[in-house]
């Protein structure tokens, strides 16, 4: 067995791959963050700080948003502080996208024109170049403004009035950019020659949401709440994410919880989910987690929820 020294060692598929990144927000310093990991050369260019910014800010709106999170995304990043707008940014631009592999990029097509960052303009002059360019929506669409939200929205994955829990298109755009950069790196390695990947977010969070397009996750379903082992249900001084799904685990969490079993139909009844529902009510998190361990009982404990 490789020990996990080598193995991490060899995960290093960029090593010596220069990535140029001219992306905000969050999906692509996500993605070049991956890059980085991978064992690729990062650099990303910003804007100067809009002179109304608070203190301590860049001229990426995510250090704005959450510090921490900037600080995070852009750990082993070399940042450039950059007016792409001005001459003497072009020149440092084209200086560092001559050093470059591949291009990473954020802006809306229109954006990227003005900035000379369009692929009709860039791969003439450096036709080894690849470029992985991170939009909202695909194609013809690529100019409609949105946001994580308005995509999630879009795919039935606001089912509420609470804000989802986290920003999943972006975080799934960034998956998706750097399996395009993989991509672009072996093309470029076959040919000598770059390529344009376009990477939509919209089309990230279709692929999030499949599971509820082809109706597994949609009310009442097994997956959806209607199987009294896949729930979540209040403890005594907490919740549980219940996922005793498979038949074994269904029948354990039966007998551990004194329910008769009569075959995995009584999973989808209502009288069973109130039964689990009573029995777990009367335990702490701390007596579920021993329980799980001595049972097999795949769960998780998580606090109250907070006061709305």
């Amino acid at each position: 067995m490789a020990s996990l020294k080598s193995t991490t060692k060899s995960l290093q598929v960029l090593q010596g791959v220069r990535i140029l990144s001219v992306s905000l927000n969050l999906p692509g310093p996500a993605a070049l963050l991956r890059c980085k990991k991978m064992g690729a050369t990062c650099v990303k260019l910003e804007p100067p700080s809009p002179v109304d910014a608070p203190e301590g800010t860049t001229g990426d709106p995510m250090s704005v948003y959450s510090r921490r999170a900037y600080d995070a995304l852009h750990a082993g990043i070399r940042v450039k502080t950059i007016n792409l707008k001005s001459a003497t940014g072009q020149k440092a631009l084209q200086r560092e996208l001559a050093q470059a592999q591949v291009l990473l990029a954020s802006f809306r097509p229109s954006a990227l024109t003005k900035l000379g960052l369009d692929w009709q303009t860039l791969h003439p002059r450096y036709p080894a170049l690849a470029m992985v360019s991170i939009v909202g929506s695909a194609g013809g669409r690529a100019e409609e403004p949105g946001h994580d939200l308005t995509y999630l929205a879009d795919n039935d994955l606001v089912t509420g009035l609470d804000l989802p829990a986290t920003l999943y298109a972006d975080m799934g755009g960034a998956l998706m950019a750097c399996e395009a950069v993989l991509q672009a790196v072996l093309m470029q390695k076959q040919s000598g020659q770059g390529s344009f990947i376009e990477v939509a977010l919209a089309d990230a969070t279709a692929h999030l949401a499949l599971p509820r397009t082809w109706g597994a996750t949609l009310p009442g379903t097994l997956l959806g709440g209607g199987h009294a082992g896949y729930q979540v249900y209040p403890c005594l001084n907490g919740r549980v994410a219940m996922a005793a799904l498979e038949p074994h685990f269904a029948r354990t969490l039966c007998a551990v919880a004194g329910i008769e079993w009569t075959g995995m139909a009584m999973m989808s009844e209502a009288s069973t989910r109130q039964k689990v529902a009573d029995f777990v009510r009367k335990l702490t998190q701390t007596e579920l987690n021993l329980l799980a361990k001595a049972h097999d009982i795949p769960l998780h404990t998580l606090q109250p929820d907070l006061p709305g």
